[in-house]
Parts: C-alpha cells; sequence; structure tokens
C-alpha cells in the first residue's frame, strides 16, 4: 500500500514508520503524500485511538530529500502541492499523535514533529531548523507551533542561528514531553502509546478542538464552543463509564465512545 512508509495498526495504536533510512528518512513529494494518505486512514479507522510516528534507522527526519530540490523549483507551490496537505491532515485529525523522535528531526522534520500532540524523544534525538542554512525560512506550521512552544524569542533565535537542539535540552525548553533511555526506547514507546489508546479518545479530540478555539475566537465565543463540546462530551459512552466508575470506585475503563 505504501512505499516510502511502513504503517501497522495493533492494539488500537497505528504505527506510522517513515522508512527511507537510508537518505534519513527526508521527505520526497511520494513520502509526504503517504503520510497525508496515513493520517487520514487513522482518523477514519474506529480501531485507532492513538497514532505514533517515528522513522526507521537512525533519523527521525532530515526534512526534504534536497535531491530533489533543483534551481526552477516553485517552493511555494512545494508546499501547497505536498507539505501543506500533509500538516493540514495532522491538524484535522482529533487522535492524539505522537512524534516519537528516534534521531535527528531536521527541517521539514522538525515541523512535522511540532505539528504532533506529543513529542517523547530518545536519548540520540536532537532537533534542528536548518532551513536558514539553506537560505530558507521555517516552513510546513513550523514557526506557528514552535512559536507557542517556546514563545518569540526562543523561535527566533532557533530560527535565525540554527543551532542544535539536544533532546536533554528540548525537553527542558519544552518541545519534547518526555526523554527515554535508549535501551528502554521500544518498550516506552509502546507503553506511552497504550496509554492513550485507554483514555477517552472522543473528550481527547473535543479538548483538541478546545485549544484550536484559544487561538482563533473571542473569549464570549469561546465560551460557548467550550459549552457545545462539553455537551457532546457528556453525552459518550466514555462519560457515563467514567461516572459510574467513580461511584464503584474503581478504574474507567474507557472504548472510545
Amino acid at each position: 500500500m505504501f512505499e516510502t512508509i511502513r504503517y501497522d495498526v495493533k492494539d488500537g495504536i497505528a504505527w506510522l514508520y517513515l522508512n527511507r533510512p537510508d537518505k534519513l528518512n527526508a521527505f520526497i513529494a511520494q513520502m509526504n503524500r503517504e503520510v497525508k494518505d496515513a493520517i487520514k486512514a487513522a482518523t477514519f479507522d474506529e480501531q485507532v485511538r492513538c497514532i505514533v510516528i517515528s522513522g526507521e534507522g537512525r533519523a527521525f527526519c532530515s526534512g526534504q530529500d534536497l535531491a530533489e530540490v533543483d534551481k526552477n523549483m516553485d517552493h511555494g507551490q512545494v508546499l501547497r502541492d505536498y507539505y501543506g496537505p500533509m500538516i493540514k491532515q495532522i491538524r484535522q485529525c482529533e487522535k492524539p499523535i505522537v512524534a516519537a523522535v528516534n534521531g535527528v528531526a531536521a527541517g521539514a522534520g522538525f515541523s512535522l514533529a511540532l505539528a504532533c500532540d506529543f513529542r517523547i524523544v530518545s536519548e540520540r534525538a536532537s532537533f534542528l531548523n536548518a532551513f536558514i542554512h539553506v537560505g530558507l525560512i521555517p516552513d510546513s506550521g513550523n514557526l506557528y507551533y514552535l512559536t507557542k512552544l517556546v514563545g518569540h524569542a526562543k523561535a527566533l533565535e532557533l530560527s535565525i542561528l540554527g543551532e542544535k537542539v539536544s533532546a536533554t535540552d528540548a525537553v527542558a525548553l519544552g518541545l519534547a514531553n518526555k526523554l527515554i533511555p535508549l535501551d528502554l526506547w521500544d518498550e516506552e514507546v509502546s507503553a506511552f502509546a497504550a496509554n492513550l489508546s485507554t483514555l477517552p479518545t472522543k473528550a481527547i479530540g473535543l479538548i483538541k478542538r478546545s485549544l484550536k478555539f484559544t487561538t482563533e475566537l473571542t473569549f464570549e465565543d469561546y465560551l460557548e464552543q467550550e459549552a457545545q463540546g462539553q455537551r457532546i462530551a457528556g453525552l459518550t459512552i466514555d462519560h457515563r463509564e467514567g461516572i459510574h466508575a467513580f461511584m464503584e470506585k474503581r478504574k474507567p475503563v474507557f472504548s472510545g465512545q
């Protein structure tokens, strides 16, 4: 089904691996399309309650494959045709998406990680806003997300100086949620995703939707959207299960419905 990524669904988790390890999982147009299609498939698959994006080999994603760039390329049109649709598909997904950053995430690979809901990193992971080194600006939603995570001043610094951010520093800056030792990588990534897959999926989607509204609406309009979202959450099976579990003094078993 896919040639540049590996996609598998198991136990409620969709695993999406960028699969061009000999090129440090650098993007080509086909990979952009396949990531978009896989996220769309996971979004509409009722069995999927969490999505994990990672990279095969020693890198997460090194950004655009520069071998595909020529002097006649319209970089803006490339963004409109390939990167924009991929990032929009990720943003539209209301299921939790985890970037399991196993190695370098540079350029558009950094942007891909930023677009996810969580970033968990291995000890050998790093982030690099590499665009400045080829005379370009951060793209694929990079500054939109980066500024929200680290603030204007730090986003400017990372983008203009183009210095590498280590896994440890990424956690300290708020770029990453969790640092995982190499020897525990597979085990802890699986446990992190498994925990997300047991949470009330519809409530997670409504939380993600509400967070978008915080920057798009006035406060009064936000409160109305909040009320509408809470009404929807209150009608879910998982809400009823949560109430019953609380009354029965047991751990809830959420179905994602």
